[in-house]
């Protein structure tokens, strides 16, 4: 049997990426965000509330890094979601993370976080339920260390985690479980 909720905003697992871009002082702003995601091969939708400091930031570079976080840093990739930049200048530098100039787009790449996509805004969108930022995708970085024995991004090594919004929790993702394509083509034979 199966209860049935009010509608809410719920799906699991909903994935953290951390949106990376540079204030007006050239500081690094960094904002954790759960609603978003690849929407075509090579762009991104960030789905954002107009007021956030990382919406100007975008607006007025072009240019955001979008990080996988790893759970290693899930308390300041938290903190960065909380705080907000409008209000606290120096949220980046509370976190102890460290931030390099990308080499393709006028953004910042967080050192500890494992996966990073540079991106250019292609456009904004103005929805019903808010605001939309598409990025296409012109760069990808990996930290060696989540490289497996061919030099491909070991999903498992990234230990990325999710966030579970029923009970506003953050969960890690776990190991290879299938593998896509294949796991269910038996049942193609039937």
């Amino acid at each position: 049997m199966k209860k049935e909720f009010d509608v809410q905003a719920w799906l699991y697992p909903m994935p953290t990426y951390m949106i990376g871009t540079y204030n007006e002082d050239g500081t690094p702003d960094e904002m954790m965000m759960a609603w978003g995601g690849i929407c075509a091969e090579d762009m991104v939708a960030l789905n954002l509330e107009e007021a956030h400091k990382t919406v100007a930031n975008l607006r007025r570079t072009g240019a955001f890094t979008l990080a996988v976080p790893g759970a290693d840093t899930v308390r300041e990739s938290d903190f960065l979601g909380i705080a907000s930049s409008n209000k606290m200048a120096d949220k980046f530098a509370r976190t102890g993370l460290h931030a390099a100039r990308s080499a393709r787009v006028d953004a910042p790449v967080v050192e500890e976080y494992p996966m990073t996509l540079e991106c250019e805004v292609v456009e904004f969108q103005r929805q019903p339920y808010g605001l939309r930022v598409l990025g296409r995708i012109v760069g990808i970085l990996a930290d060696e260390s989540v490289l497996d024995e061919k030099g491909r991004i070991d999903a498992a090594k990234l230990n990325a985690f999710a966030f579970d919004p029923m009970r506003s929790g953050y969960y890690a993702l776990g190991g290879k479980i299938g593998q896509a394509w294949q796991s269910g083509a038996p049942l193609m034979k039937k």
